[in-house]
């Protein structure tokens, strides 16, 4: 009698146990999609705020590179970054300098919060494709996967905010003596979608995605690359007694990154900002396509557009702008990467790729 208790006790608790373990891997099963979609939404928040910040410390040298881009070689306001930026403050005074910031935040905030999240999930997705490969069950993130990862993200971001940049680009580019001004982003959004066409807010895509490719790709690749350099070789003492890199340390890789990506795509980041002035009636005050007459602008495509450039303006135009960009885009990149970063683990977000 006594063993019939005992083994009824055991029963019991046996399945006691396990109607509990049961119930806490439900629970548990419950609150993974709601804990998975709070690190989403961190994630996101941190990639907006890094565009965000690391955009507009440097938004006066992004106008004056577009300026500077689309400027009638014939009809010259200004031959360099110093002489163009006095001449906004000028004639148009401290808002001048941040023309078109806050039509560039609207697309870069979203943009980078995509382009950020994108690349984490590209880079697991891709690493975990690689360890499926014999051999490579434990592999690590190399270099060319991080370019991959990096391209995809790219593409992504730049496809699901054009239209954003492309009204950007003219609102920028515009001044109080245009012919014709948009007062806003939604007033250029319906102008251009009434007057031009749904077509014609996505001019420029193809060398804009081409040019995103190696440069956001080299943006993640060289960065990364570089950090992991860094902690494992530890030169020069710039890796901290925690193996973690210093916040100037880190902004040097940004830098480093930014300046690689950059001056490989600069070219179609020119022909880019070009498309999207065709079929802008008043872009003829601005810049022509042969450069001496006011005609409007017509270009058959990307590879015309790089022609016509090369032939009236010389190779060099394709690299107008680019010392503003340049001085632009290693404080810029370096600052998002940052900022990204230290927002992350202000969220208390996991920023490990490799598990």
């Amino acid at each position: 009698m006594a063993s019939e208790d005992v083994v009824s006790k055991t029963t019991g608790e046996s399945a006691v146990s396990t109607i509990v373990n049961l119930a806490e891997e439900a629970s548990e099963g419950v609150k993974a999609p709601g804990h998975a979609l709070l690190s989403i939404c961190k994630s996101l928040v941190a990639g907006g705020v890094a565009g965000g910040v690391s955009r507009t410390a440097v938004a006066p040298l992004e106008r004056m590179k577009i300026l500077l881009q689309v400027q009638n070689p014939h009809s010259i306001k200004y031959n360099g970054t110093v002489q163009g930026l006095k001449y906004i403050w000028r004639t148009e005074g401290f808002r001048g300098l941040f023309k078109g910031n806050g039509t560039n935040c609207a697309r870069i905030v979203p943009n980078s919060a995509v382009k950020f999240f994108s690349y984490e999930q590209a880079s697991r997705g891709i690493l975990w494709l690689y360890r499926q490969q014999p051999g490579c069950e434990d592999a690590q993130l190399t270099p060319l996967l991080r370019l991959g990862a990096g391209a995809c993200a790219g593409i992504i971001a730049m496809s699901a905010t054009y239209p954003m940049d492309m009204v950007r680009g003219r609102l920028t580019v515009q001044t109080e003596k245009s012919p014709y001004q948009y007062r806003g982003i939604f007033h250029a959004l319906s102008t251009v979608l009434r007057e031009e066409g749904a077509r014609a807010l996505y001019r420029g895509w193809l060398p804009s995605v081409i040019g995103v490719v190696p440069y956001v790709g080299l943006n993640f690749a060289v960065y990364e690359s570089l950090k992991d350099w860094l902690i494992q070789t530890k030169p020069l003492g710039l890796v901290q007694d925690n193996n973690e890199l210093s916040v100037p340390t880190r902004l040097g890789c940004g830098a480093a990154a930014g300046t690689v990506g950059q001056t490989i795509a600069y070219p179609l980041d020119v022909i880019r900002r070009r498309m999207q002035m065709v079929g802008w009636n008043n872009a003829s005050s601005i810049v022509s396509g042969d450069g001496r007459t006011k005609s409007a602008l017509e270009y058959k495509g990307m590879i015309d557009a790089f022609r016509q450039t090369v032939r009236n303006e010389g190779f060099g135009a394709l690299y107008k702008g680019l010392v503003p960009n340049s001085v632009k885009v290693v404080p810029s990149i370096a600052i998002a990467f940052v900022t990204y970063e230290g927002v992350k683990d202000i969220l208390g977000v996991e920023m490990r790729i490799s598990d």
